[in-house]
């Protein structure tokens, strides 16, 4: 069993200019098709990335490494904010968070976009370390700051 906090969410966004990045208090998980209001919802069958997770010790060591204390962790493109989890361990893992199923597909690699949007390296930086791509395999909400336990 693994302890996994969510600390926050946000829908994904297409541009930053057309679809600013914002913060919400829940998602709605919708299986097999993702997180409704997400610019990923019903976007392909089976699609792997319906949900993206992203550590939070990982967020403090990028904004260390490169002296950022001034950019949000939602900056990074990704839905859900953990602490106190290996998101890596995940991939080929079927896990649950408050009731939701998930199951763990891959990295979620860090693209271009980190060097633009929080400094350059970050990508580099987060390789090996850029978030968990799942399926969501159940209905159900997911709320911010709630202590959930995973199991395989």
């Amino acid at each position: 069993m693994w302890k996994l906090r969510i600390s926050t969410f946000r829908p994904d966004t297409i541009s930053l200019v057309t679809h600013p990045i914002f913060e919400v208090p829940a998602i709605e998980c919708i299986a097999g098709r993702g997180i409704r209001d997400d610019r990923f919802f019903d976007y392909k069958n089976a699609y792997k990335g319906q949900v993206t997770f992203f550590a939070e010790e990982t967020y403090h060591a990028l904004c260390g490494e490169f002296g950022v204390a001034d950019k949000p962790p939602s900056l990074l493109r990704r839905n859900v904010i953990t602490r106190d989890q290996d998101l890596n361990e995940l991939i080929g893992a079927e896990f649950e968070v408050q009731g939701v199923s998930f199951a763990g597909v891959e990295e979620c690699r860090p693209c271009y976009w980190m060097d633009q949007a929080f400094a350059p390296g970050a990508e580099e930086f987060l390789r090996g370390r850029g978030g968990l791509r799942a399926r969501i395999l159940s209905d159900g909400l997911i709320r911010v700051a709630s202590l959930a336990m995973l199991s395989e």
